[in-house]
């Protein structure tokens, strides 16, 4: 039997919403016949963004969205992207999968779909290939409300009033395929093009995120930090790649040692974050540098018969346990991580959906983010398990990964993920000083390699899992399948 204790009097931190963001790039089918498919398309749409996959991502929760890459930002011109669209230039994706970009889904597309999504917008600025004008005067372009040049060419294209950018980032993997700066080179670069993303009077702030580390890149975070560190947020990558196995290997047909060396990689992102954190509170002693986390998630050889370019892969419960752990060890950070977006949306990589022509599937990653948006906005609560532990890749991995939040109307909510194969787990729950009133259950779990397809959709779906819990008077006592994902929300009445 293992111990949860959560305890609702010790409130750590706000999860800011935006933990649970989303990355779209101009990558294989992510944004093309994924998200956009044109106003003319036999797909129903609203404005060429097709409606089921919409209506989807609403239901999920997405908070915030970030654009167009990614490599791609950094040679992205955004000014071939705005105006009618048989004129715009046509390009090479030279990065990804070599075909023909046309810029039909350009800025007006971009705002027009975290609009209907209702999500906020984070906009990737142009290191690598552009310059300091091109930057500032997108920026002019997408939020000043006044008299300039690029305010009036944006009323010329049919908007009359500027759009609001949550989040701007300065280049994007300037240390690879945005530059190959070294970071003292970077860090001289990153203030010169944040000085002319301008705040326009009147206009909210503008949150400035600097291009981090890859992994465990340390050198990268120290040359950021010790230098005039003139931004919001530092940004990290990190992607789940086992090592030495001949390759990433397949998305949907793996071994349990694989698996174990998945989940295990997966879990030394909090070992990583741990790190680079300490470098940037070493120099922010005030911690006003906050750590986002814009590019995580699986990366697996891409489907057989598919452009190796697209990135498009399966996804199976073996993801999904990655997206619940990973999401756990963001929570437990959230008086730190500001934002994380997975990568990335629709038909690329660890995508939350799957589309095929006019259908669509949803995936278990899905499903995670679905139910952990409770989470969102939510206070992080202290809370702990007893677990044992596996030590796969070098990593010593706990089975049982949580953390817990309270929303605003006092409703605890507790996500728990068991990562053992072939082991059920007991758990005896007390939440601190509270006499439970009610708890409600709800649970994804499967085979490891358990999947949906469009032959059948529905294999893998989260379920209610109420009758499963015994409520007592003081907590809750729970068995967690293997390979499961389950989140339980706990009504208290007053403190004791």
């Amino acid at each position: 039997m293992e111990k949860y204790l959560i305890n609702p009097n010790h409130k750590i931190a706000k999860i800011n919403k935006d933990i649970y963001g989303h990355f779209s790039e101009h990558l294989g089918r992510c944004i093309y016949e994924g998200l956009y498919v044109g106003e003319n398309s036999s797909i129903p749409n609203i404005n060429g963004m097709r409606k089921d996959v919409i209506t989807a991502l609403k239901d999920m929760g997405i908070p915030v969205l970030r654009w167009p890459g990614g490599c791609f930002a950094d040679e992205y011109h955004w000014m071939d992207g705005i105006g009618p669209k048989e004129k715009r230039k046509k390009m090479i994706n030279t990065h990804w999968g070599g075909v023909v970009e046309d810029n039909s889904f350009g800025t007006h597309e971009f705002f027009e779909l975290c609009d209907q999504l209702g999500c906020d917008a984070y906009v990737n600025g142009n290191v690598g290939s552009g310059t300091v004008r091109e930057m500032s005067e997108w920026v002019e372009y997408i939020t000043f409300d006044g008299l300039s040049p690029m305010a009036q060419l944006r009323k010329e294209n049919g908007r009359e009033k500027p759009w609001t950018v949550k989040y701007f980032g300065i280049g994007n993997e300037n240390w690879g395929c945005g530059g190959n700066f070294e970071p003292e080179f970077y860090a001289n670069e990153v203030h010169r093009y944040n000085t002319f993303v301008r705040d326009y009077y009147g206009r909210p702030h503008i949150y400035r995120i600097a291009c981090g580390p890859n992994s465990d890149d340390i050198r990268w975070t120290e040359g950021l930090m010790n230098s005039k560190r003139q931004f919001d947020g530092l940004s990290l990558h990190y992607y789940t790649v086992p090592h030495g196995w001949g390759g990433r290997g397949a998305a949907a047909t793996f071994s349990e040692d694989m698996y174990y060396a998945t989940v295990s990689t997966a879990f030394n992102i909090k070992s990583i974050i741990d790190r680079h954190l300490a470098v940037m509170d070493h120099y922010d002693r005030n911690k006003r540098i906050d750590l986002i986390v814009d590019e995580w998630g699986c990366w697996w050889d891409v489907e057989e018969g598919t452009n190796p370019g697209f990135l498009y892969q399966q996804n199976t419960m073996r993801d999904a346990v990655v997206a619940g752990l990973t999401l756990n060890i963001f929570n437990k950070h959230a008086d730190r991580i500001k934002m994380a977006n997975i990568a990335q949306l629709v038909n690329v990589l660890q995508a939350v959906a799957l589309t095929d022509g006019e259908d669509m599937l949803l995936t278990p990653t899905y499903y995670v983010f679905k139910m952990y948006k409770e989470h969102q906005n939510a206070t992080l609560l202290g809370s702990y398990i007893t677990s044992d532990d596996f030590t796969c890749e070098g990593i010593k991995t706990p089975a049982l990964i949580e953390s817990a939040s309270e929303d605003d109307n006092g409703v605890i909510h507790s996500t728990i993920v068991n990562l053992s194969l072939d082991k059920s787990k007991q758990i005896d729950c007390q939440v601190a000083d509270r006499e439970i009133k009610s708890v409600a259950a709800e649970i994804l779990y499967g085979k490891m390699d358990a999947h949906n397809t469009f032959e059948s959709k529905n294999d893998i779906k989260s379920r209610d899992f109420t009758s499963e819990i015994n409520r007592k008077n003081d907590g809750f006592a729970v068995e967690l399948p293997p390979c499961s994902v389950v989140k339980i929300s706990i009504e208290c009445n007053n403190a004791k």
